[in-house]
């Protein structure tokens, strides 16, 4: 039985281009896994094996691999940083026990990273924090440390100081030993000699030191006392500290380096083995019950324990469908049965293999802490829980947001049209925040993402992998509706049709609800009048209405129905009587509850050199924005702002012109917006004249 003290489950999250992929490299590297480190600039990273990954140079899926430090196994998530791709890293996290959060030395916090650590927060990782890039130009490791605080509002624990800076970095101090780890010019991780640090940074080597012990004995009273009264614990103790801290979220151990140059590694590999949990060490996974409410029960991380798995990933490839899954608890073993909660099937286990990014080892079984891949399951999709037949459980299930751009495709031939609906399958099995539906108006295929680039890599892979050339339509922003005012109403449904016929009448108040609050149904009926076994019928009629809203047939949002008052017929009522009164009172009260169109409005994040800051200003209060800060860098400046997806399309291209190039930008959906009157006129008639063609 494998010990599961030496599992170590992480993930390597970061902004665009902050070096997690490079950093993934270096860890494969020093642990033997590969001999000849591939470039992301050359394309030739191992963790990124998509044709898409290899020619723009950025992670677009989480790519899994296992290696070992230290007699520690390491099972490694290398994630995207882009924005489009954020579900990757969300559900990456889900099943990880620690990460390693990259952030760039001249770059520092960018807003790709404060997302991706909001849900680490959230998922509540572990984390050490690599300040890589320190050989760039206007590299800054004690800057980079106070944005840590600032931004994330997180205690980074400086355990590392950089010697030398930018062109000079040499190598690092570690304040725990007081020793220099420095690398020569060569490239070669395993060159570098352990040294007295250099005298001029004696003092503030001894300055950090004693931050960092003050910090970690915190976590120990008995200790915190010795150490007041003038004796210095041992260096194990402090890493006893500060691993309790770590696992709490107390604090997150800060090192640096240059994962391109091989500088500082070995020091985050320690970290990890030392800091970071092993699976036993973090809150169990709560189990709940078809409802998804919680039990109460927890997933125990114990190889002796009933099985509990769930599958985070799917990834179709030469050999089909692989599924990606974290065990909890329990054993996996080839050939066996498991219960697939979601489905309420059995699937039986096939080949289990260790995954290598897109290499392969067979193996007979897994067990708690693991994370591997199965071939050959049927009905498994991202979120669902595997489990033991005799059993059963659910675990907590993932939520993915809802998608805010969408494009219209269709094929260009015959023989397209049958390879389209087999693709978009598989991809949608792969990727929850992908959707797709058909227009019934016009049979169009609509593909629906988290932003251009999103759409953009599905549109290329329907291409590259499945072989399906398309047409591709302009893109269209995902609207909403909602009402405004408060409406009191009544609607009478009478069918007669001989023999018995259909009654239904029902008193009703629509009226607008909280921003966020979606629909909301509820009953003030006393009496009898409405009987309650027809109120769901009632609730229900409402329910499927309100995807069509009044304005142009967009979903409608934040609405409030109260059943007041009705009546009903001994003989001629029934569920569906109020059920398609209900539909019937929706279209007759929704127009006069003066509807409001919506827009996505986006949270906009722009870095610009400092003498361009006036032409992006200008332009993005041209495309309707609002700016919210604007902070200067050492490099530049980064704006915020709130902007309607509508006026974003193309952007990235306007935005290199207005910067020569340097500019660069990212946003994520922020929340919905009424649109102004002119706006939502010109989109009302764009989208009826569309949906009449």
């Amino acid at each position: 039985m494998t010990d599961l003290a030496q599992y170590r489950n992480i993930g390597i999250f970061a902004h665009v281009d902050a070096g997690k992929t490079t950093t993934t490299e270096r860890i494969l590297k020093l642990t033997g896994k590969i001999h000849k480190t591939g470039e992301v600039h050359e394309g030739e990273a191992t963790t990124d094996f998509m044709d898409q990954e290899r020619e723009r140079g950025i992670t677009i899926q989480s790519a899994a691999t296992s290696c070992y430090w230290n007699g520690h196994r390491l099972n490694i998530i290398d994630t995207p940083g882009h924005v489009d791709f954020t579900i990757e890293v969300y559900r990456s996290l889900k099943v990880l026990d620690g990460g390693v959060g990259v952030f760039c030395g001249s770059g520092g916090v960018e807003p790709q990273s404060e997302t991706n650590w909001r849900y680490a927060n959230e998922s509540e990782v572990a984390r050490i924090i690599f300040v890589n890039k320190l050989d760039r130009m206007g590299a800054d490791f004690y800057r980079v440390v106070q944005q840590i605080k600032d931004v994330l509002a997180a205690t980074p624990l400086v355990m590392v100081l950089p010697i030398g800076i930018e062109d000079d970095f040499k190598g690092v101090v570690d304040l725990l030993t007081r020793k220099a780890w420095i690398w020569d010019a060569s490239g070669d991780p395993e060159k570098y000699e352990i040294l007295d640090p250099p005298a001029e940074m004696a003092d503030s080597i001894e300055e950090w030191r004693e931050k960092l012990i003050e910090t970690a004995v915190e976590q120990d009273d008995a200790m915190m006392e010795k150490y007041l009264e003038g004796e210095e614990p041992s260096i194990e103790d402090l890493k006893r500290c500060i691993r309790k801290g770590t696992i709490a979220l107390d604090f997150f151990p800060t090192y640096c380096g240059s994962a391109f140059k091989n500088k500082g590694m070995q020091l985050v590999l320690n970290a990890v083995v030392d800091y970071l949990p092993d699976p036993t060490e973090v809150t169990p996974q709560p189990e709940v019950d078809l409802e998804g409410n919680e039990t109460g029960t927890f997933a125990i991380v114990d190889p002796t324990k009933p099985l509990r798995a769930l599958a985070f990933k799917i990834m179709d490839d030469r050999y089909g469908a692989l599924t990606f899954i974290r065990i909890y608890s329990g054993k996996l073993e080839k050939g066996t049965t498991v219960l697939n909660t979601f489905t309420g099937k059995t699937e039986r286990i096939g080949r289990i293999v260790e995954m290598h990014a897109d290499s392969r080892e067979d193996i007979d079984s897994a067990q708690a802490g693991d994370i591997v891949a199965v071939l050959g399951m049927k009905n498994v999709q991202t979120g669902h829980t595997l489990c033991d037949p005799d059993n059963p459980a659910t675990l907590e299930p993932m939520v993915f947001p809802d998608p805010v751009i969408s494009i219209a495709v269709a094929p260009k031939d015959k023989a397209a049209s049958e390879k389209l609906g087999i693709a978009i399958g598989k991809m949608i099995k792969e990727d929850p925040s992908f959707r797709v539906e058909t227009d019934e108006d016009s049979g169009e295929t609509i593909l629906k993402g988290m932003g251009e680039l999103h759409l953009d890599i599905k549109v290329d892979i329907l291409k590259r992998t499945h072989g399906v050339e398309v047409i591709v339509g302009k893109p269209q922003v995902a609207y909403r509706e909602t009402i405004t005012q408060r409406v009191e109403d009544s609607y009478t449904h009478k069918k007669q049709t001989g023999g018995s016929g259909q009654f239904a009448r029902i008193d009703y108040v629509i009226e607008p609800g909280e921003p966020g609050s979606g629909y909301v149904f509820e009953s003030a009926v006393t009496g009898g009048t409405v009987p309650r076994e027809f109120w769901p019928a009632v609730d229900k009629g409402f329910q499927k209405s309100k995807d069509v809203g009044p304005l142009a047939g967009y979903p409608c949002l934040d609405f409030k129905v109260t059943l007041m008052d009705g009546a009903y017929h001994p003989v001629d009522s029934s569920a569906i009587a109020y059920e398609i009164a209900a539909q019937s009172a929706y279209r007759q009260s929704m127009p006069k509850a003066q509807p409001q169109l919506m827009e996505p409005i986006m949270k906009v994040d722009v870095f610009t050199p400092e003498d361009h800051v006036g032409d992006v200003i200008g332009d993005l209060n041209r495309r309707r924005g609002m700016i919210r800060s604007q902070e200067p860098g050492p490099t530049g400046v980064r704006i915020k702002a709130e902007c309607p997806l509508s006026e974003m399309f193309g952007y990235i291209g306007d935005l290199r012109t207005m910067t020569s190039g340097r500019g660069q930008f990212s946003m994520e959906f922020l929340h919905y917006m009424a649109c102004p009157k002119n706006v939502a006129d010109a989109v009302i008639k764009e989208t009826l004249e569309r949906r009449a063609s």
